[in-house]
Protein backbone atom coordinates (compact mmCIF):
# COMPACT_ATOMS: atom_id res chain seq x y z
CA UNK A 1 0.00 0.00 0.00
CA UNK A 2 1.12 3.50 -0.76
CA UNK A 3 3.12 5.08 2.59
CA UNK A 4 1.05 8.04 1.35
CA UNK A 5 -1.92 8.15 3.93
CA UNK A 6 -1.39 7.13 2.13
CA UNK A 7 23.55 2.01 -16.95
CA UNK A 8 20.63 5.00 -18.39
CA UNK A 9 19.69 3.56 -21.50
CA UNK A 10 18.60 7.23 -22.58
CA UNK A 11 20.76 10.03 -21.99
CA UNK A 12 19.86 13.65 -23.04
CA UNK A 13 22.15 15.87 -24.68
CA UNK A 14 21.39 19.55 -25.95
CA UNK A 15 23.92 20.28 -28.56
CA UNK A 16 23.67 23.72 -30.72
CA UNK A 17 23.07 22.99 -34.30
CA UNK A 18 26.04 24.41 -35.64
CA UNK A 19 27.49 21.22 -34.22
CA UNK A 20 25.21 18.50 -34.63
CA UNK A 21 25.22 18.08 -38.39
CA UNK A 22 23.88 14.84 -39.27
CA UNK A 23 21.07 14.60 -36.47
CA UNK A 24 17.56 14.17 -37.49
CA UNK A 25 15.89 15.43 -34.63
CA UNK A 26 13.51 17.89 -35.02
CA UNK A 27 14.84 21.62 -33.90
CA UNK A 28 14.11 22.86 -31.10
CA UNK A 29 12.90 26.89 -30.78
CA UNK A 30 16.28 28.07 -29.22
CA UNK A 31 18.21 26.50 -32.02
CA UNK A 32 19.24 23.34 -30.27
CA UNK A 33 18.43 20.08 -31.05
CA UNK A 34 17.51 16.99 -28.70
CA UNK A 35 18.72 13.27 -29.44
CA UNK A 36 19.13 10.27 -27.46
CA UNK A 37 22.28 8.34 -27.06
CA UNK A 38 22.46 4.73 -25.29
CA UNK A 39 24.49 4.83 -22.37
CA UNK A 40 27.08 2.77 -20.79
CA UNK A 41 25.75 0.72 -17.86
CA UNK A 42 24.49 -2.25 -19.77
CA UNK A 43 25.33 -1.31 -23.47
CA UNK A 44 22.24 -1.26 -25.76
CA UNK A 45 19.35 -2.31 -24.30
CA UNK A 46 18.02 -5.51 -25.28
CA UNK A 47 15.20 -7.29 -23.16
CA UNK A 48 12.15 -9.87 -24.21
CA UNK A 49 9.40 -7.39 -23.57
CA UNK A 50 6.82 -10.39 -24.62
CA UNK A 51 8.09 -12.15 -21.52
CA UNK A 52 7.49 -8.88 -18.98
CA UNK A 53 4.17 -8.42 -20.22
CA UNK A 54 2.84 -12.17 -19.84
CA UNK A 55 4.79 -11.36 -16.35
CA UNK A 56 3.18 -8.34 -15.37
CA UNK A 57 0.17 -10.09 -16.47
CA UNK A 58 0.75 -13.11 -14.33
CA UNK A 59 1.40 -11.18 -11.10
CA UNK A 60 -2.70 -9.95 -10.80
CA UNK A 61 -3.04 -13.60 -9.86
CA UNK A 62 -0.94 -13.67 -7.08
CA UNK A 63 -2.88 -11.36 -5.87
CA UNK A 64 -6.50 -12.98 -6.02
CA UNK A 65 -9.12 -13.14 -2.95
CA UNK A 66 -11.89 -15.29 -2.88
CA UNK A 67 -11.67 -18.94 -4.37
CA UNK A 68 -9.25 -19.15 -6.85
CA UNK A 69 -10.41 -21.18 -10.45
CA UNK A 70 -8.80 -24.18 -11.97
CA UNK A 71 -7.12 -22.07 -14.48
CA UNK A 72 -5.18 -20.35 -11.29
CA UNK A 73 -1.12 -20.72 -12.63
CA UNK A 74 0.43 -19.04 -9.31
CA UNK A 75 0.40 -22.32 -7.58
CA UNK A 76 1.70 -21.28 -4.03
CA UNK A 77 -1.64 -19.36 -3.28
CA UNK A 78 -4.84 -20.75 -1.77
CA UNK A 79 -8.48 -19.30 -1.27
CA UNK A 80 -8.89 -16.64 0.82
CA UNK A 81 -11.03 -14.24 2.30
CA UNK A 82 -14.50 -16.48 1.40
CA UNK A 83 -16.68 -14.64 4.15
CA UNK A 84 -15.93 -11.05 2.78
CA UNK A 85 -19.04 -9.29 2.95
CA UNK A 86 -21.38 -11.53 4.92
CA UNK A 87 -21.52 -9.11 7.76
CA UNK A 88 -23.85 -7.32 5.70
CA UNK A 89 -24.53 -9.77 3.28
CA UNK A 90 -22.77 -9.18 0.42
CA UNK A 91 -20.17 -11.33 -1.82
CA UNK A 92 -17.14 -9.65 -1.52
CA UNK A 93 -14.84 -12.25 -1.76
CA UNK A 94 -13.15 -12.12 -4.61
CA UNK A 95 -11.31 -8.71 -6.18
CA UNK A 96 -7.50 -8.01 -5.50
CA UNK A 97 -5.36 -7.70 -1.98
CA UNK A 98 -4.00 -4.09 -2.58
CA UNK A 99 -0.27 -4.71 -2.44
CA UNK A 100 1.91 -6.77 0.25
CA UNK A 101 -0.66 -6.59 2.53
CA UNK A 102 -4.42 -8.45 2.66
CA UNK A 103 -6.77 -5.62 3.10
CA UNK A 104 -8.95 -4.94 -0.36
CA UNK A 105 -8.91 -1.05 -1.40
CA UNK A 106 -12.03 -0.47 -4.07
CA UNK A 107 -10.42 2.70 -5.39
CA UNK A 108 -6.93 1.35 -6.18
CA UNK A 109 -8.34 -1.87 -7.45
CA UNK A 110 -10.96 0.30 -9.54
CA UNK A 111 -7.82 2.01 -11.12
CA UNK A 112 -5.90 -0.75 -11.62
CA UNK A 113 -8.43 -2.37 -13.86
CA UNK A 114 -9.16 0.74 -15.87
CA UNK A 115 -5.47 0.73 -16.63
CA UNK A 116 -5.62 -2.95 -17.64
CA UNK A 117 -8.52 -1.95 -19.46
CA UNK A 118 -7.08 0.72 -21.19
CA UNK A 119 -4.00 -1.37 -22.55
CA UNK A 120 -6.11 -3.67 -24.02
CA UNK A 121 -8.43 -1.78 -25.62
CA UNK A 122 -4.77 0.63 -26.70
CA UNK A 123 -2.45 -2.26 -27.95
CA UNK A 124 -5.46 -5.23 -28.85
CA UNK A 125 -3.52 -6.70 -31.23
CA UNK A 126 -0.22 -6.64 -29.75
CA UNK A 127 -1.33 -8.18 -26.86
CA UNK A 128 -3.28 -10.96 -29.15
CA UNK A 129 -0.12 -11.73 -30.79
CA UNK A 130 1.64 -12.25 -27.51
CA UNK A 131 -1.06 -14.74 -26.35
CA UNK A 132 -2.17 -12.84 -23.70
CA UNK A 133 -5.20 -11.08 -24.12
CA UNK A 134 -7.21 -14.02 -22.56
CA UNK A 135 -5.20 -13.91 -18.98
CA UNK A 136 -5.61 -9.90 -19.52
CA UNK A 137 -9.28 -10.14 -19.98
CA UNK A 138 -9.55 -12.34 -17.38
CA UNK A 139 -7.26 -10.07 -15.17
CA UNK A 140 -9.86 -7.63 -15.88
CA UNK A 141 -12.69 -9.55 -15.20
CA UNK A 142 -12.01 -10.76 -11.67
CA UNK A 143 -11.89 -7.14 -10.47
CA UNK A 144 -14.45 -5.85 -12.84
CA UNK A 145 -17.04 -8.29 -10.84
CA UNK A 146 -15.77 -7.67 -7.60
CA UNK A 147 -16.72 -3.56 -8.48
CA UNK A 148 -19.92 -5.25 -9.56
CA UNK A 149 -20.65 -6.95 -6.24
CA UNK A 150 -19.18 -3.92 -4.19
CA UNK A 151 -21.91 -1.55 -5.69
CA UNK A 152 -25.66 -1.90 -4.16
CA UNK A 153 -28.33 -0.65 -6.22
CA UNK A 154 -32.04 -0.22 -6.25
CA UNK A 155 -33.97 0.34 -9.89
CA UNK A 156 -31.02 1.17 -11.34
CA UNK A 157 -29.81 3.83 -8.53
CA UNK A 158 -26.56 3.42 -6.25
CA UNK A 159 -27.44 3.08 -2.77
CA UNK A 160 -24.59 1.74 -1.53
CA UNK A 161 -20.67 1.25 -2.68
CA UNK A 162 -18.34 -0.53 -0.62
CA UNK A 163 -14.73 1.16 -0.10
CA UNK A 164 -12.56 -1.12 1.21
CA UNK A 165 -12.24 -4.88 3.19
CA UNK A 166 -10.20 -5.28 6.23
CA UNK A 167 -9.31 -3.26 8.50
CA UNK A 168 -6.21 -1.42 7.58
CA UNK A 169 -4.39 -0.37 11.34
CA UNK A 170 -5.38 -4.23 12.36
CA UNK A 171 -3.55 -5.92 9.03
CA UNK A 172 -0.43 -4.18 9.03
CA UNK A 173 -0.03 -4.61 12.51
CA UNK A 174 0.14 -8.29 11.45
CA UNK A 175 2.05 -10.60 9.28
CA UNK A 176 0.07 -13.25 8.33
CA UNK A 177 -0.87 -15.14 4.89
CA UNK A 178 -4.35 -14.16 3.34
CA UNK A 179 -5.13 -17.49 3.33
CA UNK A 180 -5.16 -17.74 7.16
CA UNK A 181 -5.33 -14.44 8.35
CA UNK A 182 -7.50 -13.65 11.30
CA UNK A 183 -7.38 -9.60 11.12
CA UNK A 184 -10.59 -7.90 10.83
CA UNK A 185 -12.36 -7.84 8.03
CA UNK A 186 -14.03 -4.80 9.01
CA UNK A 187 -16.46 -3.56 5.95
CA UNK A 188 -16.16 0.74 4.92
CA UNK A 189 -18.96 1.75 2.36
CA UNK A 190 -19.77 4.90 0.89
CA UNK A 191 -23.53 6.36 0.61
CA UNK A 192 -25.47 9.27 -0.15
CA UNK A 193 -25.07 10.25 3.23
CA UNK A 194 -21.61 9.43 3.41
CA UNK A 195 -19.87 10.15 0.03
CA UNK A 196 -17.11 9.28 -2.10
CA UNK A 197 -17.19 10.73 -5.19
CA UNK A 198 -13.01 9.92 -6.31
CA UNK A 199 -14.79 6.16 -5.51
CA UNK A 200 -17.61 6.09 -7.05
CA UNK A 201 -16.29 8.15 -10.20
CA UNK A 202 -13.00 5.99 -10.61
CA UNK A 203 -15.38 2.93 -10.44
CA UNK A 204 -17.20 4.05 -13.09
CA UNK A 205 -14.31 4.84 -15.57
CA UNK A 206 -12.85 1.40 -14.92
CA UNK A 207 -16.74 -0.41 -15.67
CA UNK A 208 -16.63 1.96 -18.57
CA UNK A 209 -13.18 1.14 -19.62
CA UNK A 210 -14.15 -3.05 -19.20
CA UNK A 211 -17.00 -2.53 -20.82
CA UNK A 212 -15.25 -1.82 -24.24
CA UNK A 213 -12.84 -4.68 -23.71
CA UNK A 214 -15.96 -7.17 -23.04
CA UNK A 215 -18.41 -5.58 -26.23
CA UNK A 216 -17.37 -7.83 -29.18
CA UNK A 217 -16.40 -11.20 -27.12
CA UNK A 218 -19.45 -11.23 -24.38
CA UNK A 219 -22.01 -8.11 -25.29
CA UNK A 220 -24.34 -8.86 -22.09
CA UNK A 221 -21.73 -8.70 -19.98
CA UNK A 222 -20.17 -5.64 -21.23
CA UNK A 223 -23.53 -4.34 -20.89
CA UNK A 224 -23.91 -4.88 -17.60
CA UNK A 225 -20.59 -2.99 -16.92
CA UNK A 226 -21.89 0.16 -18.65
CA UNK A 227 -24.82 0.11 -16.99
CA UNK A 228 -23.09 -0.12 -13.96
CA UNK A 229 -20.52 2.63 -14.88
CA UNK A 230 -23.45 4.72 -15.62
CA UNK A 231 -25.00 4.37 -12.46
CA UNK A 232 -21.97 4.79 -10.29
CA UNK A 233 -21.13 7.89 -12.37
CA UNK A 234 -24.45 9.83 -11.37
CA UNK A 235 -24.12 8.98 -7.88
CA UNK A 236 -21.15 10.46 -7.80
CA UNK A 237 -21.65 13.31 -9.49
CA UNK A 238 -24.71 14.17 -7.62
CA UNK A 239 -23.95 13.11 -4.06
CA UNK A 240 -19.90 14.71 -4.30
CA UNK A 241 -17.86 14.34 -1.32
CA UNK A 242 -14.35 13.39 -0.57
CA UNK A 243 -13.28 10.26 -0.15
CA UNK A 244 -11.07 10.76 2.78
CA UNK A 245 -13.93 11.52 4.92
CA UNK A 246 -15.12 7.48 4.20
CA UNK A 247 -11.60 6.02 4.86
CA UNK A 248 -9.14 5.91 6.97
CA UNK A 249 -6.43 5.29 4.04
CA UNK A 250 -5.83 6.56 0.94
CA UNK A 251 -5.87 10.27 1.55
CA UNK A 252 -6.95 11.72 -1.76
CA UNK A 253 -4.53 15.20 -2.50
CA UNK A 254 -6.22 15.72 -5.74
CA UNK A 255 -9.86 16.36 -4.45
CA UNK A 256 -12.54 14.41 -6.93
CA UNK A 257 -12.98 16.86 -9.85
CA UNK A 258 -9.86 14.62 -11.78
CA UNK A 259 -11.96 11.54 -11.39
CA UNK A 260 -15.11 13.09 -12.47
CA UNK A 261 -13.56 14.04 -15.80
CA UNK A 262 -11.73 10.76 -16.25
CA UNK A 263 -15.08 8.85 -15.92
CA UNK A 264 -17.13 11.37 -18.48
CA UNK A 265 -14.18 10.20 -20.87
CA UNK A 266 -14.72 6.91 -20.28
CA UNK A 267 -18.27 6.69 -20.77
CA UNK A 268 -18.03 9.10 -23.89
CA UNK A 269 -15.59 6.71 -25.10
CA UNK A 270 -17.88 3.58 -24.24
CA UNK A 271 -20.97 4.81 -24.82
CA UNK A 272 -21.08 7.49 -27.79
CA UNK A 273 -23.73 9.20 -25.66
CA UNK A 274 -22.81 13.40 -26.16
CA UNK A 275 -24.09 14.01 -22.70
CA UNK A 276 -20.87 13.29 -21.02
CA UNK A 277 -19.03 14.87 -23.78
CA UNK A 278 -20.80 17.96 -22.62
CA UNK A 279 -20.37 16.92 -19.16
CA UNK A 280 -16.30 17.35 -19.68
CA UNK A 281 -16.79 20.77 -22.93
CA UNK A 282 -18.71 22.56 -19.50
CA UNK A 283 -16.54 21.09 -16.32
CA UNK A 284 -13.16 22.05 -18.97
CA UNK A 285 -11.87 24.51 -16.45
CA UNK A 286 -11.56 22.04 -13.77
CA UNK A 287 -8.43 21.04 -15.96
CA UNK A 288 -4.68 21.93 -15.51
CA UNK A 289 -1.37 20.28 -15.92
CA UNK A 290 -0.27 17.91 -13.53
CA UNK A 291 3.03 16.59 -12.96
CA UNK A 292 1.66 12.87 -12.20
CA UNK A 293 -0.90 10.01 -13.00
CA UNK A 294 -1.13 8.01 -10.29
CA UNK A 295 -4.24 6.50 -8.27
CA UNK A 296 -4.51 9.62 -6.45
CA UNK A 297 -4.46 11.83 -9.93
CA UNK A 298 -6.52 11.10 -13.46
CA UNK A 299 -6.02 14.80 -14.90
CA UNK A 300 -3.03 13.36 -17.28
CA UNK A 301 -4.73 10.04 -18.43
CA UNK A 302 -8.46 12.19 -19.06
CA UNK A 303 -6.40 14.78 -20.69
CA UNK A 304 -4.51 12.09 -23.03
CA UNK A 305 -8.12 10.31 -23.85
CA UNK A 306 -9.95 14.06 -24.51
CA UNK A 307 -6.88 15.30 -26.57
CA UNK A 308 -7.07 12.05 -28.83
CA UNK A 309 -11.25 13.25 -28.82
CA UNK A 310 -9.54 16.53 -30.16
CA UNK A 311 -7.61 15.19 -33.12
CA UNK A 312 -10.74 13.48 -34.09
CA UNK A 313 -12.25 16.88 -34.32
CA UNK A 314 -14.18 17.94 -30.75
CA UNK A 315 -11.87 21.35 -31.31
CA UNK A 316 -13.83 22.33 -28.40
CA UNK A 317 -11.62 20.15 -26.07
CA UNK A 318 -8.66 22.05 -26.51
CA UNK A 319 -7.75 22.88 -23.48
CA UNK A 320 -7.68 18.79 -22.39
CA UNK A 321 -5.34 18.76 -25.38
CA UNK A 322 -3.28 21.49 -24.14
CA UNK A 323 -3.00 20.25 -20.91
CA UNK A 324 -1.86 16.59 -21.87
CA UNK A 325 1.19 18.36 -23.78
CA UNK A 326 1.96 20.51 -20.80
CA UNK A 327 2.09 16.98 -18.98
CA UNK A 328 4.59 15.18 -21.81
CA UNK A 329 6.42 18.51 -21.95
CA UNK A 330 6.93 18.20 -18.11
CA UNK A 331 8.65 14.38 -18.06
CA UNK A 332 10.58 15.16 -21.39
CA UNK A 333 14.34 16.34 -20.49
CA UNK A 334 15.60 18.85 -22.48
CA UNK A 335 12.01 20.33 -22.67
CA UNK A 336 12.46 23.77 -21.18
CA UNK A 337 9.28 22.93 -19.16
CA UNK A 338 10.53 19.48 -17.13
CA UNK A 339 8.63 19.34 -13.76
CA UNK A 340 10.19 15.39 -13.14
CA UNK A 341 13.65 15.17 -13.17
CA UNK A 342 15.38 12.07 -13.30
CA UNK A 343 17.95 10.02 -11.21
CA UNK A 344 21.92 9.87 -11.95
CA UNK A 345 20.92 6.84 -13.81
CA UNK A 346 18.06 8.25 -15.80
CA UNK A 347 14.17 6.86 -13.67
CA UNK A 348 12.07 9.50 -13.53
CA UNK A 349 11.28 10.52 -10.54
CA UNK A 350 9.00 11.74 -8.85
CA UNK A 351 8.88 11.21 -4.79
CA UNK A 352 10.10 8.63 -2.09
CA UNK A 353 7.60 5.70 -1.60
CA UNK A 354 7.16 3.55 -4.33
CA UNK A 355 8.53 5.97 -6.63
CA UNK A 356 8.32 3.03 -9.56
CA UNK A 357 3.92 3.64 -9.76
CA UNK A 358 4.82 7.18 -11.13
CA UNK A 359 7.66 5.93 -13.53
CA UNK A 360 5.15 3.42 -15.04
CA UNK A 361 1.85 5.60 -14.54
CA UNK A 362 3.90 8.27 -16.97
CA UNK A 363 5.48 6.21 -19.12
CA UNK A 364 2.15 4.91 -19.60
CA UNK A 365 0.88 8.21 -20.81
CA UNK A 366 3.90 8.59 -22.92
CA UNK A 367 3.33 5.92 -25.08
CA UNK A 368 -0.43 6.68 -25.59
CA UNK A 369 0.32 10.12 -26.22
CA UNK A 370 3.11 9.14 -29.11
CA UNK A 371 0.65 6.68 -30.12
CA UNK A 372 -1.93 9.38 -30.69
CA UNK A 373 0.28 11.44 -32.50
CA UNK A 374 1.80 8.58 -34.73
CA UNK A 375 -2.42 7.70 -35.22
CA UNK A 376 -3.52 11.23 -36.19
CA UNK A 377 -0.18 11.67 -38.89
CA UNK A 378 0.77 14.75 -36.60
CA UNK A 379 4.29 14.65 -38.00
CA UNK A 380 5.10 18.67 -36.23
CA UNK A 381 5.27 16.42 -33.01
CA UNK A 382 4.86 18.23 -29.60
CA UNK A 383 6.33 21.79 -29.42
CA UNK A 384 7.56 22.41 -25.15
CA UNK A 385 9.29 25.66 -25.14
CA UNK A 386 13.06 24.69 -25.61
CA UNK A 387 12.46 21.98 -28.10
CA UNK A 388 10.46 20.03 -30.55
CA UNK A 389 9.77 16.32 -29.67
CA UNK A 390 8.65 13.73 -32.40
CA UNK A 391 6.66 10.43 -31.37
CA UNK A 392 9.80 9.00 -31.88
CA UNK A 393 11.49 10.75 -29.35
CA UNK A 394 8.65 10.50 -27.12
CA UNK A 395 8.72 6.80 -27.44
CA UNK A 396 12.16 6.50 -27.27
CA UNK A 397 12.58 7.82 -23.79
CA UNK A 398 9.25 5.85 -22.54
CA UNK A 399 10.94 3.19 -23.59
CA UNK A 400 14.23 4.35 -21.36
CA UNK A 401 12.28 4.13 -18.52
CA UNK A 402 10.90 0.30 -19.46
CA UNK A 403 14.38 -0.55 -20.04
CA UNK A 404 15.47 0.96 -16.91
CA UNK A 405 12.79 -1.49 -14.90
CA UNK A 406 14.01 -4.35 -16.59
CA UNK A 407 17.45 -3.90 -15.87
CA UNK A 408 19.37 -1.20 -17.56
CA UNK A 409 20.27 0.91 -15.05
CA UNK A 410 23.21 1.45 -12.41
CA UNK A 411 22.27 -1.26 -10.02
CA UNK A 412 22.15 -3.77 -13.29
CA UNK A 413 19.40 -5.56 -11.90
CA UNK A 414 15.43 -5.87 -12.71
CA UNK A 415 12.82 -4.35 -10.72
CA UNK A 416 10.63 -6.87 -11.74
CA UNK A 417 10.64 -10.29 -9.72
CA UNK A 418 11.18 -13.47 -11.78
CA UNK A 419 12.65 -11.45 -14.84
CA UNK A 420 16.22 -11.62 -15.76
CA UNK A 421 18.98 -12.99 -13.67
CA UNK A 422 19.37 -10.95 -11.47
CA UNK A 423 15.98 -9.19 -9.17
CA UNK A 424 14.59 -8.54 -5.44
CA UNK A 425 14.34 -11.39 -3.57
CA UNK A 426 12.72 -10.60 -0.42
CA UNK A 427 9.65 -8.57 -1.75
CA UNK A 428 7.44 -7.01 0.75
CA UNK A 429 4.65 -9.23 0.68
CA UNK A 430 3.12 -11.04 3.13
CA UNK A 431 2.11 -14.03 1.34
CA UNK A 432 5.16 -14.75 -0.96
CA UNK A 433 7.70 -14.34 2.40
CA UNK A 434 5.91 -17.05 4.22
CA UNK A 435 5.92 -21.29 3.03
CA UNK A 436 3.14 -21.62 0.79
CA UNK A 437 0.16 -23.19 2.83
CA UNK A 438 0.28 -26.23 1.20
CA UNK A 439 3.45 -26.23 2.44
CA UNK A 440 3.32 -25.29 5.61
CA UNK A 441 -0.46 -26.19 6.91
CA UNK A 442 0.07 -24.93 10.33
CA UNK A 443 -1.83 -21.45 10.90
CA UNK A 444 0.70 -18.73 10.99
CA UNK A 445 -0.37 -16.28 13.50
CA UNK A 446 -0.46 -12.40 13.69
CA UNK A 447 3.27 -11.99 15.47
CA UNK A 448 4.53 -15.55 14.79
CA UNK A 449 4.68 -14.52 11.14
CA UNK A 450 7.27 -11.66 11.81
CA UNK A 451 9.48 -14.20 11.97
CA UNK A 452 9.59 -14.30 7.97
CA UNK A 453 8.90 -10.58 7.60
CA UNK A 454 12.51 -10.04 9.79
CA UNK A 455 14.44 -12.68 8.18
CA UNK A 456 17.04 -11.85 5.44
CA UNK A 457 16.51 -15.15 3.29
CA UNK A 458 15.12 -14.54 0.01
CA UNK A 459 10.98 -14.97 -0.12
CA UNK A 460 9.94 -18.89 -0.15
CA UNK A 461 7.22 -18.27 -3.01
CA UNK A 462 8.31 -16.36 -6.02
CA UNK A 463 5.81 -13.67 -6.73
CA UNK A 464 6.57 -13.69 -10.81
CA UNK A 465 6.25 -10.13 -12.00
CA UNK A 466 5.38 -8.25 -9.37
CA UNK A 467 7.47 -4.67 -9.85
CA UNK A 468 8.99 -3.17 -6.63
CA UNK A 469 8.85 0.23 -5.18
CA UNK A 470 12.00 1.17 -6.59
CA UNK A 471 15.41 2.73 -5.89
CA UNK A 472 15.60 5.95 -4.37
CA UNK A 473 16.30 9.44 -6.36
CA UNK A 474 20.63 8.20 -6.55
CA UNK A 475 19.79 4.78 -7.70
CA UNK A 476 19.94 3.16 -4.37
CA UNK A 477 18.58 0.36 -3.67
CA UNK A 478 18.66 -1.82 -0.85
CA UNK A 479 16.90 -5.76 -0.90
CA UNK A 480 15.58 -5.60 2.31
CA UNK A 481 11.88 -6.73 3.31
CA UNK A 482 11.05 -4.68 5.67
CA UNK A 483 11.81 -1.47 3.33
CA UNK A 484 8.49 -1.10 2.04
CA UNK A 485 8.90 2.31 0.32
CA UNK A 486 11.55 0.16 -2.02
CA UNK A 487 10.50 -3.52 -1.79
CA UNK A 488 6.46 -3.48 -1.89
CA UNK A 489 4.63 -4.09 -5.27
CA UNK A 490 0.72 -3.00 -5.73
CA UNK A 491 -1.73 -3.53 -8.33
CA UNK A 492 -1.85 -0.44 -9.42
CA UNK A 493 1.94 0.03 -10.34
CA UNK A 494 1.88 -3.60 -12.56
CA UNK A 495 -1.22 -2.28 -14.32
CA UNK A 496 0.38 1.23 -15.73
CA UNK A 497 3.58 -0.97 -16.66
CA UNK A 498 1.64 -3.65 -18.47
CA UNK A 499 0.33 -0.59 -20.48
CA UNK A 500 4.22 0.38 -21.02
CA UNK A 501 5.48 -3.06 -22.08
CA UNK A 502 2.70 -3.79 -24.49
CA UNK A 503 3.70 -0.61 -26.25
CA UNK A 504 6.99 -2.32 -27.04
CA UNK A 505 5.15 -5.29 -28.45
Amino acid sequence: MDSRPLPMILAIFILFSSSAAGRSSPAAANGSEIFYAADNNNGAASFDYKDALSKAILFFEGQRAGKLPSSQRVKWRGDSALDDGKLEKVKLSGGYYDAGDNVKFTWTMAFSVGLLSWSAIEYEGSIISAGEMRHLREAIQWGSNFLINAHVTSKGSTLAFYAQVGEGTADHNCWERPEGMDTPRTLYKITPSSPGTELAAEAAASLAAASIVFKKSNLKYSTKLLQHSKSLFAFADQNRGTFSLSSPFYTSYSGFQDELVWAAAWLHKASGDGYYLDYVIKNQDLSHSVTEFSWDNKFAGAQTLLANEYYVGNKNLEKFKNDAEAFICGLMPGSGSTQIHTTPGGLLFTRDSSNLQYTAGGTMILFMYARMLDNHRIAAGLHCPSATFSSAQIKSFAKSQVDYILGNNPNKMSYMVGFGSSYPKQLHHRGSSIPSIYKLRERVECDQGKAWLNSGSPNPNLHTGAIVGGPDSSDHFTDVRSSYSQMEPTTYMNAAFVGSVAALQ
